[in-house]
């Protein structure tokens, strides 16, 4: 295990996980033309990931939109971390949204009512 990345574009966010280090970061605009098919390569391997993951796990996600189907797929990924955190890992997920865009507050407040996990919403400036 060491890391996984996915380069950012316009319509797929960047993804770096490093995984020796329990650092995953999602960060762009999540709009793919497949959202299952875009996120499967990161849900595989925080299977893999789950199976010895280190004490601390820190998540950072920066958003500035996604689509629908992205939605599901977040989730997808929130549901393995919270696996890892009920295993007695240690898992934060910061959740960075601009100071005026409320839906992507509400959406963080949405998966943060969802998911048994800590949740920390992080404001940050334009």
């Amino acid at each position: 295990m060491e890391k996984f990345s996915i380069a950012g574009t316009p319509k797929t966010p960047t993804i770096n996980f490093d995984m020796e280090g329990g650092f995953l970061e999602i960060k762009g605009r999540s709009i793919p033309e497949n959202s299952i098919e875009f996120y499967k390569p990161l849900v595989d391997n925080l299977e893999k990931y789950a199976g010895a993951p280190k004490p601390a796990t820190n998540v950072n996600i920066q958003l500035e939109y996604f689509n629908t189907s992205s939605s599901k797929c977040i989730l997808d990924v929130f549901k393995k971390l919270e696996t890892i955190h009920k295993g007695g890992s240690q898992v934060t997920i910061n959740w960075h949204y601009e100071e005026d865009d409320e839906d992507m507050l509400e959406a963080g407040e949405d998966y943060q009512a969802i998911i048994n996990v800590p949740f920390k919403m992080v404001q940050v400036d334009e």
